[in-house]
């Protein structure tokens, strides 16, 4: 008898060991699982129902190009991931808010562009340490254009990281699409994504995406309907492309999103609803 007792203590425990995984991918109420959602995110900043339009876009993550969730109330289960922007904000006080609030910190927000954090690669690698210092999984400076440019910005701090040993995990990258046909332009951002993943082997993160022509100077949107249309083929794109470990949606609000925003206030637009049925 307790020669029978031990085995099936042995086939229980087995049984468990092959349920585990099963398990453990969990699915959401409308059948994805919450390993997929998990991979979809969005930017974002504070505004009047953001909590609620943040838990209707079915994303698992956000951030908000600061240290801080800049007074936003994530919903349950819903990741922030913390940002130093650029060279001001490396500071003790930065850098601890970062460090308490996620494990994963986004580097400088597009060193290569004059309007934004504009930073010479050697001013990012010289500060470099100071966010390595906060023992968080590093995410590189998200460059706004070119990232598989050989001799490029981000090409350039990345041999310079390496060289010094530096930590650096996971390469963001910024992309934005002229093309409003959206078969052709998920095709175009995959084959960036691929050259980038190709020339630097580390995993993806694509950090701000969205459909806007932004050649004449003046930023030109598509409809609601091309944008939603892209976004479908994307997210599926994205989704099934496994160096992509996370991906963006720019943005959450169209109160300064404008022909992108998936939400107004907490109501989805026609983008919103595809962004939200994605994953």
């Amino acid at each position: 008898m307790r020669r029978l007792r031990v085995l099936a203590v042995l086939l229980a425990a087995l049984t468990l060991l092959w349920a585990g995984p099963q398990a453990g991918a969990s699915t959401t109420a409308s059948g994805a699982s919450a390993d997929a959602v998990w991979k979809k995110g969005v930017s974002a900043w504070d505004f009047p129902g953001v909590t609620d339009a943040l838990k209707d876009s079915r994303s698992g993550w956000f951030y908000t190009w600061a240290s801080d969730t800049q007074r936003i109330s994530p919903p349950p289960g819903v990741e922030f991931v913390p940002m130093i922007w650029g060279p001001g904000s490396v500071t003790d006080a930065e850098l601890n808010r970062a460090r308490q609030q996620g494990s994963t910190l986004l580097g400088f927000n597009e060193p290569d562009m004059a309007g934004q954090s504009n930073m010479t690669v050697q001013q990012a690698l010289d500060l470099w340490p100071r966010l390595q210092s906060t023992g968080l999984r590093m995410g590189a400076p998200a460059v706004a254009t070119g990232a598989n440019v050989p001799g490029g910005w981000l090409d350039r701090f990345l041999q310079g990281a390496a060289a010094r040993h530096y930590k650096v995990d996971f390469v963001p990258l910024h992309w934005y699409g002229a093309d409003f046909d959206a078969t052709n332009a998920t095709n175009q951002l995959r084959t960036c994504l691929q050259a980038t993943y190709d020339r630097y082997h580390k995993p993806i993160w694509l950090t701000e995406y969205a459909l806007i022509d932004f050649s004449s100077g003046t930023p030109r949107y598509p409809t609601q309907a091309q944008q939603a249309a892209f976004v479908r083929q994307s997210t599926a794109m994205l989704q099934g492309l496994p160096f992509v470990e996370r991906y963006a949606w720019f943005t959450l609000s169209t109160s300064r999103g404008d022909g992108t925003g998936l939400y107004t206030g907490p109501n989805a637009t026609q983008v919103g609803a595809a962004y939200r049925a994605a994953g």
